[in-house]
């Protein structure tokens, strides 16, 4: 018995380095989604900016569009907001926001200092949509095509690389009905 416990820490050594070893070379932005694929989850949130406004998945129909998770209690939220910006103005991309378990009054005080890049901005703070997308947290953003389904999910910050070799390649492809 007392050999068994000599060995023990070689043993958690090989655990702890094969489990290292797996991970080397894995993207940490790239978290695989269930529902790619598949539809937005149905919901009914109000309007940000307009609380008796009722919103629902047809948000999403007609036009590919840029789905950003995004709350003001998040830094890097505010470090991808000026190429959100980029996009929406210079580019023309359709970016619907949802504004992540915050508070409404300080995401419209945001959104006047900052500027608003979203075409909607969608209020979840419960984090009901964001649960059923499976955000873990923000900034989050996913292609939605035209038709509502979800393309692409991309965990992390907006920047102008992300969006010339992950996002604009897949919006340009769904725009063109592919």
């Amino acid at each position: 018995m007392k050999r068994l416990f000599l060995f023990l820490p070689v043993i958690l050594v090989i655990v702890l380095g094969v489990v290292l070893f797996a991970g080397i070379g894995k993207d940490p932005n790239r978290l695989e989604s269930a529902l790619i694929g598949k539809p937005v989850p149905a919901f009914n949130l109000s309007d940000l900016a307009d609380a008796e406004r009722q919103l629902d998945g047809e948000v999403f129909r007609g036009e590919v569009s840029l789905l950003n998770v995004w709350g003001t209690w998040c830094p890097a939220c505010r470090d991808e907001h000026d190429d959100l910006l980029w996009l929406a103005e210079d580019k023309g991309v359709r970016i619907i926001g949802l504004n992540y378990k915050d508070n409404r009054e300080d995401a419209l005080v945001w959104l006047e200092r900052l500027g608003d890049p979203y075409a909607v901005t969608l209020y979840d703070p419960r984090g009901t949509l964001g649960f059923d997308l499976g955000v873990y947290g923000a900034p989050e953003t996913y292609v939605i095509d035209a038709e509502g389904i979800v393309r692409h999910r991309h965990v992390g910050v907006v920047n102008e690389k992300v969006w010339k070799e992950d996002l604009e390649p897949l919006v340009t492809r769904y725009r063109e009905g592919a």
